[in-house]
């Protein structure tokens, strides 16, 4: 009986006290949203300071707030290209490309849709897993430089559709960076294969960046691998041809001076 008596006591002291915190909880202040009675203007401003600052989380929240409060102004559209800006600052690749293909699909006409297409040029472009920019210890040859390519053909539309747009000069410079990055990834490719034995694999993937990127330094290279392999398979007309393009082409050559193939990572471009 005393036992039972006890247990009964502690029990009705736990109710009690689950009570007493249930009503405690409601006795909170709710959290209050300061923004609450901004304006559309203020809502952009204070965004657009917070991304000065480096505060990404809080930028974008503004202009989310903003979006969808004041979902039909000229504010809201610049608001979906800002957060674009903010995802691409804070390095959250996926959510920029996303808000910047949710901003050319709704805005094609926008009269700064021009930097949309820029700004998903340089998303792809400083990929922190794209084919140019790793650790040197990591092989290159496991990687497909897809970010590259993505990046490159953003910014041909760019070039493209708005030539005189004042992000277009920049974009072909970055263009021009791509196709030798993209080159030397593909002489690097070759040069692996021929280091392993693979003189066909070898020939065929320097010959590929030989027809792909025309006008690229890597391509004295890629002549010379192709030389080689079709020389260690005993090809010889094969070997002769491209020999006869590589000294038309690069007449005063390092490799005809016994120049070895660089064993450097391929994408230390400077």
């Amino acid at each position: 009986m005393l036992a039972q008596r006890h247990a009964k006591k502690l029990f009705k002291i736990a109710t009690a006290l689950l009570v007493l915190s249930i009503s405690a909880c409601g006795m909170l202040p709710e959290k209050i949203d300061e923004t609450k009675t901004w304006s559309a203007s203020k809502l952009y401003s204070e965004a657009r300071d917070e991304l000065a600052s480096g505060n990404y989380d809080k930028s974008v929240q503004h202009f989310e707030k903003l979006e969808s409060r004041y979902p039909f102004g000229t504010y809201a559209q610049q608001a979906q290209l800002e957060i674009a800006y903010a995802y691409y600052r804070q390095a959250d690749q996926p959510q920029a490309l996303a808000a910047t293909e949710r901003f050319i699909k709704l805005h094609p006409n926008h009269p700064n849709v021009d930097y949309a297409y820029y700004l998903r040029g340089l998303i792809n472009f400083n990929d922190r897993i794209s084919a140019f920019n790793f650790l040197a210890r990591q092989d290159a040859t496991e990687r497909d430089p897809k970010a590259a390519r993505e990046a490159f053909d953003a910014f041909k539309q760019l070039v493209e559709r708005f030539p005189d747009s004042t992000y277009t000069p920049d974009a072909i410079a970055r263009m021009k960076y791509l196709v030798n990055a993209m080159a030397q990834y593909e002489v690097h490719v070759a040069n692996y294969y021929y280091k392993r034995g693979a003189y066909l694999a070898a020939a065929n993937r320097a010959q590929y960046a030989v027809k792909e990127y025309r006008e690229a330094p890597a391509l004295e290279e890629a002549l010379f691998i192709m030389v080689r392999s079709y020389d260690a398979l005993g090809m010889n007309e094969l070997r002769d041809d491209a020999e006869r393009v590589m000294k038309t082409n690069y007449p005063n050559s390092v490799y005809y001076k016994g120049g070895p193939v660089k064993d450097t990572p391929w994408w230390k471009l400077w």
